[in-house]
């Protein structure tokens, strides 16, 4: 029983320890949340369309917080609390105004100029620093969204025939695409097939450019490379007969210039030699006999 009773006892601190390290990280950031930010008060005296919780606080174009809440003072008086950044340079003739990302995004409360040596924001009762929006800013916002709108009106009604017409050229072709979706679809089955020849050409040229068996590109290239260096071969050895062949011409023809007689006949060629022997002398006839009486 005194066993069961201390492990009642650990659990139960174990858990406490826990609650108070997750307590302490909250304060922890909390703290170091607030000194970073501290709280402004906005005043807009009229309407403050747009804005509302989360809207950005921006300076001169830079985030510096965000807006905590926003809340109607009297009927013509919204007061919007917001956490800017404490290094945020905000001054007492900082302007401020309201700024939106198009025409139908969520408005942000805009900081502008003001001196480096300007008075700081005045407190307001509570020790809270409040600035009041220019009116004239507010108008200027709420006078270009005006206007812009008017400008698109105006741009709509001036082209309103031509955007009949395009309106209804659209439907003419899309009217002209659902009737030839038939043939749309013959043409795309067309595509398909020239699509279907060309990967098999590809893969016929990838076949013989280099696909298996090493290729029947490589194979012509390497049988056209053997048949030209046995050609080279065979070509300088006739090349060498030919000159030998033409030494040989060139030997005789010097041989003949020299002594044509002796390439004619054969023979030596010097002066020594005999001279040739004449023919002999043919035999003399033998004698007739006289007629009438017999040869003996």
């Amino acid at each position: 029983m005194e066993t069961r009773a201390n492990y009642v006892l650990i659990g139960a601190f174990t858990l406490a320890v826990i609650a108070a390290a997750f307590g302490f990280v909250l304060w922890f950031q909390s703290l170091h949340t607030t000194k970073l930010r501290s709280p402004i008060r906005i005043v807009f005296e009229g309407p403050a369309s747009g804005l509302r919780n989360g809207g950005s606080v921006n300076f001169n174009g830079i985030r510096i917080g965000e807006v905590v809440s926003v809340k109607l003072d009297n009927p013509r008086r919204v007061v919007a609390l917001a956490m800017v950044e404490n290094n945020a340079p905000i001054r007492k003739d900082t302007l401020v105004g309201l700024e939106f990302q198009g025409l139908t995004g969520v408005a942000a409360i805009s900081l502008k100029g003001g001196e480096e040596n300007a008075a700081a924001v005045p407190l307001d009762e509570d020790g809270v620093p409040m600035l009041t929006a220019d009116p004239s800013a507010l108008q200027d916002v709420t006078e270009s969204i005006r206007a812009t709108l008017q400008n698109v009106n105006r741009l709509v009604a001036d082209n309103q025939e031509s955007v009949k017409n395009s309106l209804r050229n659209l439907e003419t072709f899309t009217a002209a695409l659902a009737r030839n979706s038939e043939k749309i679809d013959n043409v795309m089955l067309r595509v398909d097939g020239v699509m279907g020849k060309a990967d098999s050409l590809m893969l016929g040229l990838n076949t013989i450019a280099g696909g298996a068996a090493g290729g029947e590109l490589n194979l012509m290239v390497k049988a056209i490379k053997d048949l030209a260096e046995d050609f080279d071969k065979r070509s300088g050895a006739l090349m060498a007969d030919g000159r030998r062949t033409l030494a040989d011409i060139s030997r005789a023809v010097n041989n003949f210039d020299r002594n044509p007689t002796r390439v004619i006949f054969g023979g030596g060629s010097s002066s020594n030699s005999q001279a040739a022997a004449p023919p002999p002398a043919p035999a003399p006839a033998p004698p007739r006999a006289p007629s009438g009486q017999k040869r003996q």
